[in-house]
């Protein structure tokens, strides 16, 4: 459904799985389940434009279409015998009583790169199948060259072109009488003039007509290969391959998974690696010819020169990207892409550091220094997490002594760019106290982040300025690393250490703008009215939890190796001892050897208790399944602010959002989101490196039990698992009761990987194949069962 037409926003009203993926796609395996009823399109869209935003979504599992195991099962698999050379094996069952009818056409096409005019692609000329024989058809191409695809049972093959069906959607005339949605004219309405008599296209396939028996299943086999290396018997080899592609997935894998991790744990892990790799896909937005519009095609209004993104001409996307849902959402999203990258790097480490660079390059970089933030509004800002995951992912991928400097060196040359860009759009008063505009986080404010606020107002965010000072240690850490086999990072590496301090201190100075409320013992944003008065907006949500993530440990044998860096700290500690106050200040301590390190952090340890103790509490933060992004205090008792006649409200609502607000499918207002809580998850680790044993809490609070940090990071980890794993009757909380994902062996063990979770039962919610960010909980599985994070 589209946006208008779904009481949460747009929504996939289709069910499938991912369910295999090696890092290079020399195998795959998806399942999608086909009812044998007609569609019910029209109830779907009917029955959800009825309900209200306070009810739940209509899925195609409550039309009924599954009942009585009414469906079939379609496997689809993919194996390569060489990189060019794909062997595809279709497995389709039949779950229902009864014999039932099954069309399927696999299909072959080339995108349309001829029909618009473009010529950057360098493909400008049609391209063409043709049938070879009765079961084989040949592909011929401008660049790619000459291709086979063959089929291993005899079935009537449609051509058509892949072309638009104008006639159809603007009701001007088509080029051609067969148009790209001429199967289902075929087929559908029995239709034989809607495809090409003469066996040629741009699109064709297959027509099998399949009578399954009930419980029975057909598979049927096809290759695609090039011309040049097509074998004799395209078929011969093909069982042999898959089994080969299959026993190696299984054993790299195997690699991948903690020792002591279950196997109800393994099958999520390898799914959640499944869909993120399935998540992959070409995209193509070059803004330039966007703006100018198609030259084969009447120009676009003048008024498109002055549409969004017109400031971004240089802007030209034609890469494979990896998407937080490509269904969902079928585009990049920078601060998305960044948290993919974490459970990517263990997987394929390469690919990981070559989307993070990619976003970096000139063509993607605004001149000024923004990334893109997603085609909609290329110019949006979003939490700067890209320099964490260029950390992070250098961290991940390589032992010490044996990691990809350069990498890290190409990347930190591109984010000190975007840093002064940060620094220069966002610090309105020169203060280092960062306001307005910071998105990503939707819905979770009183205010619409995205617009204006009254005249005369700003708003002092606590995440938007931790979120600065999180930035700056990424940005210290990286230039000490590179220090040291390169002295000239040490000045830079002062430069952010002073940096961070003067935003961590910021933050913090009660008495000149800090965001610390020091009666409720929470970080808080502020509206700053002409200026001047400042409004404490008391409302505890994720904000308030994201500066304690903005923590980072220096170790001493480093500051003793880079003698410059060592006489620049030495100096701010003796002449900026005043900072101790509010933050921990470079505090020095050695560990039970001889190992010093030294901690810099945003709240002090009296503060990092005070906000733990209502991150752990059950009656605010800590669900079953992780941390809300919203207390939960606030559902019997909504937060209410009177300003300039208007009532702002918000209030605990741990499941769809209520309010239409970034699209209504996004919701910060209860739910728990996996990339907030993997920070906080680091962030706990990162403390506990420092403080050891001697820093302990209540967990949960008010229970008596005492544990270390690290101890809480790995409760916090295991509940967020549970949202995956079956519970002592089978269901996983993920599916929100449905009987099918408990019991039925042919749906229990296939997962979804939710957008974000609700904080009361751990129904999935929003996108819902978002692997993406959600692939973070391969991550989790590994933390529970111990494995150390690297």
């Amino acid at each position: 459904l589209t946006n208008p037409q779904g009481n949460h926003g747009e929504d996939a009203k289709e069910v499938w799985h991912y369910l295999d993926s090696t890092p290079t796609h020399s195998y795959l395996r998806a399942l999608y389940k086909y009812p044998q009823a007609e569609f019910p399109y029209a109830r779907l869209v009917e029955e959800n434009a009825r309900r209200s935003r306070q009810e739940r979504e209509f899925e195609l599992e409550d039309t009924g279409v599954f009942d009585e195991a009414r469906y079939f099962d379609v496997i689809a698999e993919y194996a390569k015998a060489a990189p060019d050379d794909t062997l595809i094996r279709l497995t389709l069952a039949n779950r229902g009583p009864d014999t039932a009818r099954l069309h399927v056409l696999p299909t072959l096409w080339f995108r349309n790169t001829w029909s618009w005019g473009c010529t950057h692609e360098g493909c400008t000329l049609k391209p063409r199948l043709s049938q070879l024989d009765a079961r084989t058809l040949t592909a011929t191409h401008e660049t790619l060259g000459e291709f086979r695809f063959a089929a291993d049972t005899d079935a009537p093959w449609l051509f058509t072109e892949n072309e638009t069906n104008n006639a159809r959607i603007f009701g001007t005339a088509n080029l051609s009488p067969y148009v790209k949605d001429s199967f289902h004219d075929a087929v559908i309405q029995g239709r034989a003039d809607a495809v090409n008599p003469h066996g040629h296209g741009t699109k064709a396939a297959p027509h099998y007509t399949l009578d399954i028996p009930a419980g029975g299943e057909v598979v049927l086999r096809l290759r695609l290969a090039p011309a040049t290396a097509w074998p004799a018997a395209p078929f011969a080899d093909f069982d042999a391959v898959f089994a080969g592609r299959i026993a190696e997935s299984a054993a790299f894998f195997e690699t991948k998974y903690a020792p002591a991790l279950g196997a109800e744990a393994r099958n999520v892990v390898r799914q959640a690696y499944a869909g993120l790799l399935w998540s992959k896909q070409f995209y193509h937005y070059v803004v330039k010819e966007w703006l100018a519009g198609d030259p084969n095609f009447p120009p676009p209004p003048a008024e498109r020169g002055r549409a969004r993104n017109h400031d971004w001409q240089h802007l030209f996307n034609a890469d494979v990207i990896s998407m937080p849902d490509k269904w969902e959402y079928p585009w990049y999203a920078a601060w998305d892409l960044a948290f993919h990258m974490i459970p990517m790097a263990r997987i394929d480490p390469e690919f990981a550091k070559q989307q993070l660079l990619l976003f970096l390059r000139e063509w993607y970089m605004h001149p000024s220094g923004a990334i893109p933030a997603y085609e909609w509004n290329l110019r949006d800002v979003n939490p700067p997490v890209h320099a964490w995951a260029c950390w992070r992912v250098y961290k991940i991928s390589g032992q010490p002594g044996a990691r990809d400097t350069q990498f890290l060196e190409r990347v930190f040359q591109k984010l000190l760019i975007n840093f002064t860009w940060w620094v220069n759009r966002k610090d309105v008063q020169g203060k280092h106290i960062f306001a307005g505009g910071f998105l990503g986080l939707d819905n979770i404010g009183l205010f619409d982040r995205s617009k204006p606020l009254p005249s005369g107002q700003s708003l002092a965010q606590a995440d938007g300025t931790a979120w600065m000072a999180f930035y700056c240690e990424t940005m210290l850490s990286i230039a000490l690393e590179l220090a040291l086999t390169n002295p000239a990072y040490e000045d830079i590496a002062s430069k952010f250490l002073e940096h961070t301090v003067e935003i961590v201190d910021a933050m913090n100075d009660v008495g000149d703008g800090g965001l610390w409320d020091e009666t409720d013992g929470f970080y808080y944003d502020q509206l700053l009215i002409e200026g001047r008065h400042k409004v404490p907006l008391r409302v505890r949500s994720m904000v308030g939890l994201l500066p304690i993530f903005g923590v980072e440990i220096l170790e001493q044998d480093t500051i003793d190796r880079l003698p410059g860096f060592k006489k620049r700290l030495k100096w701010f500690v003796k002449n900026r001892f005043d900072l101790a106050q509010n933050i921990s200040y470079l505090e020095k301590r050695t560990g039970n050897g001889t190992h010093a390190r030294r901690l810099l952090a945003i709240p002090t340890r009296e503060r990092l208790l005070r906000v733990l103790k209502y991150v752990l509490d059950e009656k605010e933060f800590l669900s079953p399944y992780g941390i809300r992004s919203l207390s939960r205090i606030y559902g019997d008792a909504p937060y209410t602010l009177a300003l300039d006649g208007d009532d702002y409200c918000i209030g605990y609502e741990p499941g769809e959002s209520q309010t239409g607000m970034f699209g209504g499918n996004s919701n910060w207002r209860g739910p728990v989101w996996l990339p907030m809580n993997y920070l906080l998850i680091e962030a706990l680790e990162r403390y506990h490196h420092f403080w050891g044993d001697e820093l302990q809490v209540e967990f949960p609070t008010g229970s008596g039990t005492l544990m270390n940090l690290s101890q809480v990071a790995q409760e916090i980890a295991r509940r967020i698992t549970r949202l995956f794993l079956p519970d002592e009757t089978g269901a996983r909380p993920c599916f929100g009761g449905d009987p099918r994902y408990a019991s039925d062996p042919h749906w229990r063990d296939h997962l979804l990987f939710h957008e974000h979770f609700c904080g009361e039962t751990g129904r999935g919610l929003g996108a819902s194949h978002q692997t993406g960010w959600t692939a973070l909980i391969t991550r989790c599985m590994n933390m529970v069962a111990r494995e150390p994070q690297e």
